[in-house]
């Protein structure tokens, strides 16, 4: 009778314990992985467009209406938020909770692995999870964006169903999206798990309402048409696979290599268990995560190096199924072999050049110059983080001129153009010029497909109403040609 009622208190201990050493060393690899995130004001456009969001929302701006993105409303709202509570001067807060947020996916990895494999297996997941997760080009790897807040969700979501948690997993899977569509993918490994149990009839009910219940809130809370529109139907132009085949595939394998490279310790082990069939088999849902991750990466062909952080976690899960599951494996070379990745890409992170950061600065330097702090400006590149920089109001709801052409990496400009736009979006953009006439407009187009020049639009609009007043790194300063600033020094 005592043993039996001293078993629960062992269990309680033992499990204390485990996560008591486990947890400083998890904290302590988050934050070294991502020490490079910290060296730089800002590292890709998509944090630069979220930061412009954030501070127009934080002064009246309805997102889907007078803020748009192509983007479901958690991270807008995330960076709204933390500047709120600490300025929105800095990034840092954000990097902060990215921290966070990969310390939290990587425990969610290590708690998934122990109870499939034991306590061993938690550790080797964690580690070698955090160790690959800035295994890219330090702009995708470090960057405080979409997909670093997409992973501790899809983790979870897999986590909740793997406990038979079908409400807490919809959940999940309704946060991985509204961080980005393509998070909702990892509701076919959920699913999976929840036909293998046998709980379709009590659990889908449940995981439907989780899933829906966050969805259809943050739809009532932005506008519903507009969330429907911006987050579904009006990116088919954006996803489709129109645009420079070679130049496509050329960041595809690119990106590919450097998350292989990144992952040497990772892949033998699951190329030795792929060749036995049992293992093939033992864990259909990792490979159904794997492979919906893969589908979310390629999906719209753009093949961004951010898009493949979605891939690490199964990776992971992967790598240390087949180490703690067949005899031979080498782990101590696994870990090893990604500590000497990890120290490669946080030493890439810390020393490489930014030059369009560099650029976007003095940029930004240029139009605080010859601007007051309540003029508006236009700023046609793409490059959003320039309004950020420079403390300025954007003159249009359409932070990019992607946006008004579809243009987007890859694209060749066969289809970028006013034809191309996001429907509707040029009569409204002619509306907010005509309302709010830029002080200044910056052409930071700079040879690309969507220049002025090909653009009937705007390349009458500066012809009449703008003179030319500076050129900085390749970007042209109009003026308006009735209140012209003062020549730059």
């Amino acid at each position: 009778m005592l043993a039996a009622q001293l078993a629960p208190a062992r269990t309680t201990l033992t499990r204390t314990a485990y996560w008591t050493r486990l947890l400083p060393l998890l904290t302590v690899l988050a934050c070294a992985t991502r020490i490079p995130s910290f060296v730089r004001p800002l590292w890709n456009p998509d944090e630069g467009y979220l930061a412009v969001e954030a501070r127009l929302l934080a002064h009246g701006g309805q997102l889907y209406d007078t803020v748009v993105d192509r983007k479901p409303p958690l991270l807008p709202w995330l960076y709204e938020a933390a500047f709120a509570l600490c300025g929105s001067g800095s990034l840092t807060p954000l990097r902060i909770l990215a921290v966070l947020a990969q310390l939290l996916t990587a425990v969610l990895l290590a708690s998934l692995a122990r109870r499939h494999w034991g306590d061993p297996a938690g550790r080797t997941a964690g580690v070698l999870y955090l160790l690959v997760s800035v295994g890219l080009n330090p702009e995708d790897a470090q960057a405080a964006g979409f997909e670093v807040f997409i992973l501790p969700w899809t983790a979870a979501a897999v986590w909740c169903a793997d406990r038979g948690r079908w409400g807490a997993a919809g959940t999940a899977v309704a946060a991985a999206f509204l961080t980005k569509q393509t998070g909702g993918a990892v509701l076919l490994p959920v699913l999976w798990l929840l036909h293998r149990r046998g709980a379709v009839r009590a659990g889908l009910p449940r995981l439907a309402a989780g899933f829906a219940a966050p969805v259809l809130g943050a739809a009532l809370l932005t506008d519903p048409a507009g969330f429907v529109f911006w987050t579904v139907t009006g990116s088919a132009a954006y996803a489709g696979v129109s645009g420079s085949a070679l130049h496509i595939l050329g960041r595809a394998l690119a990106n590919t290599a450097l998350l292989a490279a990144a992952s040497a310790g990772l892949l033998p082990p699951i190329a030795r268990a792929l060749r036995g069939s049992r293992a093939r088999a033992a864990e259909p849902w990792l490979w159904l995560w794997l492979a919906s991750s893969a589908v979310a990466v390629a999906v719209g062909c753009h093949f961004f190096g951010h898009y493949y952080l979605q891939l690490i976690p199964p990776l992971a899960l992967l790598a240390t199924a087949a180490l703690h599951t067949r005899p031979g494996q080498r782990r101590p070379a696994a870990v090893v072999t990604s500590c000497c990745a990890c120290a490669l890409f946080v030493g890439w992170g810390l020393a490489a050049p930014r030059p369009e950061l560099a650029h976007a600065e003095r940029l930004a330097a240029a139009l605080a110059h010859r601007t007051a702090p309540g003029d508006r400006v236009l700023v046609w590149g793409m490059h959003p983080e320039t309004y950020w920089l420079a403390g300025r109001t954007p003159a249009t709801r359409y932070l990019t001129a992607g946006l008004l052409t579809n243009y987007s990496g890859g694209r060749d400009g066969s289809r970028v153009g006013e034809a191309y736009a996001v429907p509707g979006a040029w009569p409204v953009f002619r509306r907010e010029l005509a309302a709010h006439a830029p002080a200044l407009i910056a052409d930071d187009s700079r040879g690309k497909p969507y220049a002025p020049a090909r653009l009937p639009t705007l390349r009458r609009l500066l012809a009449s109403d703008y003179t030319e007043v500076a050129r900085v790194d390749g970007a042209v300063l109009y003026a308006r040609a009735t209140a012209r600033p003062d020549a730059a020094p």
